[in-house]
């Protein structure tokens, strides 16, 4: 009898990734196969973005793709979650109704059962052995944690609730024995996300749970001394500048947790971020960074910003860019302010041509590129700890990260043979190594190794 076989196609952030890994977990418990080609799969399931624009027309295209080279496509994820233009169904069965069936998003146990009515399982599920840590679509040596779903913000250019509901935190037992396996499992740097990190444990109301037998809160400081003592990188995303985030500087400051937070100010000026419905102001945040500095001196910060948000007008752009001068922001991203469907920014008046939208988002990452340049010349001339994550073969360098920048989305390190030793330091992948900093340039670094570190 030949194995069930399911191919899989996931899109979106690392909250989507994680969706993606459990279900992925999920299949392979239940003895199905699991395909990386259209060709030798029974069936395709696609993880959709919805977010913006561009993601929801990605997603579609993706979609379009496994029906056309497979034919039997499940679909779910965020834009499973959006109605379509008549409101009868979804947007994914509207464009394309010969999906087999459409879910929206951390929905594992009804993409099951449509994974069972379409493709039936193969056998028991007691009789399979799967990993303790699941089925990931990341390295081996770093993961995503995802620690709740939803988000209780309603920020006007963000869609997100309406398709992932309010928050809704995991209990912290069971995230920190997730965290436990993935660590067991070689594990080095844990990726902590959700929609909003530092309102974790919120709906429960800070809820005491157990972990390894002792009685811990379910609340965003106790989570991160808890995950402090696995004696990985632990990295923190998404975390709004609320006062509580004060409690973890001293992890930081002690080197127990990494001194990185990904913080999406989105804008400075107060009466943007009011049309924003963001629930911070511009000048509150500066103060607020400039007290984390001060607690932690090497911190980085790596933040998202949009610009051309409807009525932006020029001073208040310009208060964003003054914004940056003082922030010294390390780590930047921006995009030009995009219309989402469904999103209540769309009414706002003042809406901006396009071109300015994206004219603005040019002159921000103009203005941030010598201040990013500048915050990472600081690292010529320091010896730091890099985690390997590959080879650069045409180089013949390896390439790493500091703690300072987060995969995928930061800069790198490459890290060369020290010419003076006459013997090389053998470093694996996903391993760490001891380096000199010696060169930066605007997003990246060059190092020379100095040490393996001992696993």
């Amino acid at each position: 009898m030949t194995t069930p076989t399911v191919g899989f196609v996931s899109l979106g952030c690392p909250k989507a990734l994680v969706d993606s890994e459990r279900i992925l977990t999920q299949l392979r418990a239940e003895g199905y196969q699991v395909s990386s080609s259209y060709e030798g799969a029974d069936l395709v399931v696609v993880n959709t973005c919805g977010f913006i624009d561009e993601a929801v027309e990605e997603s579609l295209e993706a979609i379009g793709e496994a029906l056309e080279e497979n034919g039997r496509v499940i679909v779910t994820g965020c834009l499973g979650a959006k109605p379509g233009t008549r409101g009868e169904r979804s947007l994914v069965s509207e464009v394309h109704p010969k999906v087999l069936a459409v879910t929206g998003p951390h929905a594992t146990a009804e993409v099951m059962q449509a994974i069972h009515q379409h493709l039936p399982k193969p056998h028991d599920p007691f009789t399979d052995l799967v990993p303790p840590q699941g089925v990931r679509l990341t390295p081996g040596h770093y993961a995503y944690l995802k620690i709740s779903e939803g988000c209780n913000h309603r920020c006007s250019f963000c869609i997100i609730p309406s398709m992932r509901g309010d928050l809704v935190s995991r209990p912290i037992g069971e995230v920190m024995r997730e965290a436990e396996a993935l660590v067991k499992a070689g594990v080095q740097e844990i990726l902590v996300v959700s929609q909003d990190t530092s309102a974790y444990g919120l709906d429960l109301k800070y809820r005491t749970d157990f972990v390894e037998g002792r009685p811990v809160r379910t609340r965003f400081a106790e989570l991160v001394e808890e995950l402090s003592r696995l004696g990985v990188w632990v990295r923190l995303h998404y975390v709004y500048p609320y006062p509580h985030i004060d409690e973890i500087l001293p992890l930081m400051a002690d080197g127990k947790v990494l001194p990185y937070l990904d913080v999406p100010f989105q804008h400075s000026h107060p009466d943007v971020l009011k049309r924003m419905k963001r629930p911070a102001s511009g000048e509150k945040n500066l103060e607020r960074i400039q007290q984390w500095r001060k607690a932690v001196p090497d911190l980085t910060l790596r933040s998202t910003f949009i610009a051309g948000f409807p009525g932006e007008s020029e001073s208040e752009f310009s208060d964003l860019l003054q914004f940056l001068t003082e922030a010294q922001i390390d780590r930047l991203g921006c995009v030009a302010y995009s219309p989402v469907q469904g999103a209540s920014a769309n009414t706002l008046p003042g809406a901006l041509p396009i071109e300015v939208r994206q004219e603005r988002a040019d002159r921000v990452m103009a203005h941030q590129q010598p201040i990013s340049e500048q915050r990472l010349a600081r690292w010529v001339g320091r010896r730091t700890q890099v985690l390997i994550d590959g080879i650069d073969e045409e180089e013949g360098v390896l390439v790493g990260r500091t703690g300072g920048d987060a995969p995928d989305i930061d800069g790198i390190v490459r890290v060369r043979p020290d010419p003076n030793s006459r013997h090389p330091v053998p470093v694996g992948i996903g391993r760490f190594a001891t380096v000199d900093i010696i060169h930066s340039d605007d997003y990246d670094l060059e190092a020379v190794i100095v040490a393996a570190v001992a696993a």
